[in-house]
């Protein structure tokens, strides 16, 4: 009976001590969350770093604020007004080499002919080149741009002014509707912090404050800037394409000729004549080791050996009858 007791008072103590504490536990945790409370209210007026500071204005994760989509599409321009502008944003480029009879002339109607259309002359200029016969051609290069829906009416009236197939040409097309629709949804985000940053700006008090918001202000306009001018650029790009034209004088591109005869012709002939014949033997000996060679290999086998094999057979099975017939004939008598 003794013994009873100590152990149900240890017992009593120890669900008093357990009550206590689960009393304490709650009160502890509501004081540490005023804490928390005040500590944030103390810290709310410092701003944050500049580099965080115009993401935290949108209300928005630091990684969303720079790639989520703003709603900016390819049909609205740098200025967000809705634009006449087809649902993909592709820039087109062309570029030839002609063989024309005056350089210059041909140069001077590209140029009026980039006018008429409503483009304009990038780039022109004209040089001389030295023929083999010491003789001096003109030589041209140009680059215009006219609107993007007349460029195949544009590149058959230039290639109408050559007597001969261009040299060369080029039409390159390159979609850029993904690039110009991030560049309008990065605009978007970058003109809402920079709204966000005026008006914190104008509320703050102290002048570190204000130079920090300005900072910051002044590097979005910055970025908006730089974005604009892509996106001016790609809008350009597609409505005005552009043309590229070298003019070749006809002189340039002729044989030498001396007295009627073109020894450039007749070398060119002499060389294809070589070639044909090594094409020629070429294809002989291609078709004697893969064709003749395994026929006749094939025959031998088929054919030859076992005859050989026959005869030599028939050889060992009748030595008699061969050594008769290897034997001369006796002499005729004589009367």
């Amino acid at each position: 009976m003794g013994t009873q007791k100590p152990q149900r008072a240890s017992k009593e103590g120890y669900e008093r001590n357990w009550a206590m504490i689960k009393k304490i536990i709650p009160l502890m945790f509501i004081l540490s969350l005023l804490g928390l409370a005040a500590c944030a209210s103390r810290a709310a007026p410092t701003l944050a770093p500049a580099a965080e500071a115009p993401r935290e204005a949108l209300g928005v994760a630091p990684s969303v604020a720079s790639d989520s989509f703003a709603g900016n599409t390819p049909g609205q321009g740098i200025s967000g007004a809705p634009q006449a502008q087809p649902d993909r944003l592709v820039i087109k480029n062309a570029s030839l080499s002609l063989v024309v009879d005056d350089p210059v002339k041909s140069l001077d109607n590209i140029s009026n002919l980039a006018d008429e259309m409503g483009g304009f002359v990038v780039t022109a200029n004209m040089s001389e080149t030295v023929l083999d016969s010491g003789a001096k051609a003109p030589q041209g290069n140009i680059t215009i741009r006219i609107p993007a829906e007349r460029l195949n009416e544009a590149l058959k009236r230039i290639k109408a002014d050559s007597k001969q197939a261009p040299l060369s040409e080029n039409i390159n097309s390159q979609d850029v509707t993904s690039e110009y629709t991030d560049l309008g949804s990065r605009l978007r985000n970058l003109e809402a912090t920079e709204t966000q940053l005026t008006e914190i700006m104008g509320s703050a008090t102290k002048t570190e404050d204000v130079l920090s918001v300005y900072n910051q202000l002044v590097q979005v306009r910055e970025q908006i800037e730089v974005i604009k001018g892509q996106m001016k650029y790609y809008e350009e790009s597609a409505a005005m394409s552009a043309i590229s034209v070298n003019l070749v004088a006809n002189a340039a591109v002729q044989p030498l000729t001396i007295g009627g005869w073109q020894p450039v012709g007749t070398a060119r002939n002499a060389v294809q004549a070589l070639i044909n014949t090594l094409k020629t033997l070429g294809s002989l000996v291609i078709w004697i080791l893969l064709y003749i060679l395994p026929v006749v290999l094939v025959l031998f086998v088929i054919f030859v050996l076992p005859l050989r094999w026959a005869w030599r057979a028939w050889r060992r099975s009748h030595p008699k009858a061969i050594k008769q017939s290897k034997q001369p004939a006796p002499p005729a008598q004589e009367g």
